[in-house]
């Protein structure tokens, strides 16, 4: 009898360690995580089953790393079968719509979103029963409010000034990594990011500075209201692929609108333009108004005037901020990246961001025009013709 209770009791101990094993190695056991914004926050990794993303780029940078399947719900302006929600973006390329918008539009709402809703919807978010929150609000206070009021944890994102190129969009990837357990993918998308970087820097790192066109780029997206005037003196890509700016005497860095006097006397110096596609819309009207608007402009006069994809799109489309990088250094230094095809290169870029390649899904939304292109300067903006490459 006694030898029994033993044995039953050697047998209970070894399913408990089995099960704690199992437990631990299935990553069920608590941890500490310090988010982006540097809110600690105990998380379960590899435990959750219901995830809601909320906050613009929240949904976009989860997509990268995580599950979709995962998703307990979207925002209205995720799900494009909804006829009541935000829509400015509708008509732009934004890869993970694109990837996985059927998905999307088979959840319930988590909130509106959108730029113009600056606050959590904790009312929605809960009817959704999650049991993760990932947040782009980046407010401490505000994300602690929400995790108390919704009992689960709330993760913040956080991307930085450098976008794509940023160290925190990289520390976002391996965060989300490691929340659910895919730290081998998101590493393999980081180091993708650095090598691609390092090529195209190399590339261009021997060109000396009297042989660099000036450069000018128009129509960043910003907060949705951009034209030729929307410019950065910082642009990122141009830093990477040592494009010489011919922006670079404004008091702050950032996208922002220059005064039309200051485009005008940019003019005659600018070789090369570069107009993100987001603007198109804007500038059209610009133009049909005032057909020599860009008359002062050397770039526009000598046909070398160029469309990269919409680079912000409810925040940062980071793929195509990569590939944009790619452009700008094709177009400007063709001879260095004459064995660089776009095409081919865009699909590389979204099968290891989103496992798809996509580049004739994105040249084919309303507001590409086609995709990556060289500008004829005399139809393409013109206000009963549809744009069209040169």
């Amino acid at each position: 009898m006694k030898t029994r209770k033993w044995l039953s009791f050697v047998l209970a101990v070894v399913m408990m360690l089995s099960l704690s094993a199992s437990v631990y190695a299935e990553g069920t056991e608590e941890i500490v995580i310090t988010d982006m914004i540097g809110r600690e926050v105990n998380v379960v990794p590899g435990s959750y089953q219901r995830v809601v993303c909320i906050g613009a780029g929240a949904l976009r940078m989860f997509s990268y790393i995580g599950d979709v399947q995962l998703l307990a719900g979207v925002e209205d302006i995720d799900n494009l079968s909804l006829s009541e929600r935000p829509k400015m973006f509708d008509s732009v390329a934004r890869p993970y719509m694109l990837a996985y918008g059927d998905v999307f539009t088979a959840l319930p709402s988590c909130g509106v979103g959108g730029p113009n809703t600056q606050a959590a919807e904790a009312e929605k978010i809960l009817t959704c029963n999650p049991d993760l929150v990932i947040s782009e609000y980046e407010d401490v206070e505000k994300e602690d409010a929400l995790q108390e009021q919704l009992g689960v944890p709330v993760i913040t994102l956080k991307a930085g000034p450098g976008g794509v190129f940023d160290e925190s969009f990289k520390a976002t990837m391996r965060m989300l990594g490691v929340l659910f357990q895919q730290e081998e993918k998101a590493e393999k998308l980081v180091s993708f990011i650095e090598e691609e970087q390092a090529e195209i820097s190399s590339r261009t790192a021997d060109v000396k500075e009297e042989d660099k066109p000036s450069v000018y780029i128009c129509g960043l997206g910003n907060w949705g209201t951009t034209n030729h005037l929307m410019t950065a003196q910082n642009y990122i890509s141009f830093q990477v692929a040592n494009v010489k700016n011919a922006v670079n005497d404004l008091e702050k860095n950032g996208i922002q609108a220059i005064e039309e006097e200051k485009f005008v006397a940019l003019g005659e110096n600018v070789d090369i333009m570069i107009i993100d596609a987001a603007a198109v819309k804007n500038i059209k009207p610009l133009y049909a108004e005032t057909p020599d608007m860009f008359d002062v402009c050397k770039a526009w006069q000598n046909g070398e005037v160029y469309l990269e994809m919409a680079y912000n799109a409810y925040y940062t489309n980071y793929e195509i901020a990569l590939i944009n990088t790619w452009f700008l250094a094709k177009t400007v230094y063709p001879e260095l990246f004459a064995d660089i095809d776009l095409t081919e290169k865009t699909n590389e870029v979204t099968e290891i961001f989103l496992g798809q390649p996509l580049a004739e899904q994105i040249a084919s939304a309303p507001s590409s025009f086609g995709g990556y292109q060289k500008i004829d300067t005399a139809t393409f903006f013109a206000e009963d013709a549809p744009a069209k490459a040169a």
